[in-house]
């Protein structure tokens, strides 16, 4: 066998085949809904919700508790997020991109710091404080939560929050043996640059129009 090879995938060996297959289906389902919210296309809610509860079934099966909560919420946010993005403002439009006001960034604020101590408690029932990796899986469940309410609120901003927890993944779910899954954070990463990036064009276009 390749060593590179090996090092990079012989945690999959104790896996089930289904188990690896359903991780594939949720990691390319993962990109699609990325893919979807860079274009500002609703797509992204109903293939986020498929990898999503694929994930949440996989999370719970191998105890990841932090990531599991992290995608349940996913889905939560996705039924808000689509109803959000698909209402209409006034007669022909839906909810616009746009910049967090004042009120959304002290929001931003409450919800990390609850997700913080939501987190913490669940781990302390579950006994999940075993080493460092239950403190970073805090730190980015947090991030993920603001990040998730802010794109269905259809919020520029809530591209910073995926960048920064985008990064702190990668390698974090290496070290958990879910190489696939860190691929997809680190495709993720590239693809929530060029998602603000094309999100603030979009907002800079209209402000120039209006």
């Amino acid at each position: 066998m390749n060593p590179i090879f090996d090092f990079l995938f012989d945690q999959y060996s104790n896996y089930q085949v289904l188990d690896v297959v359903l991780e594939i289906i949720a990691v390319i389902l993962g990109f699609l809904s990325v893919w979807y919210s860079k274009q500002n296309k609703v797509w992204v809610f109903p293939t986020g919700m498929l990898s999503t509860l694929i994930f949440v079934y996989l999370l719970l099966k191998w105890e990841l508790l932090g990531d599991m909560m992290i995608n349940a919420y996913y889905f939560i946010m996705s039924i808000y997020g689509w109803y959000v993005w698909t209402r209409k403002v006034d007669a022909t439009h839906e909810t616009p991109i746009s910049r967090t006001s004042n009120k959304e960034k002290l929001l931003s604020i409450f919800i990390f710091i609850g997700a913080l101590l939501f987190v913490c408690v669940v781990y302390n029932v579950y006994g999940k404080w075993s080493n460092w990796v239950a403190y970073v899986d805090t730190l980015t469940t947090a991030i993920f939560f603001v990040g998730m309410w802010l794109m269905a609120r259809r919020k520029i901003e809530n591209w910073i929050y995926w960048i920064v927890g985008d990064i702190i993944s990668v390698p974090l779910y290496f070290y958990k043996g879910l190489v696939f899954t860190s691929f997809q954070y680190l495709g993720f990463t590239v693809i929530a640059i060029f998602g603000y990036l094309a999100w603030k064009k979009h907002i800079d276009r209209n402000y120039q129009i209006a």
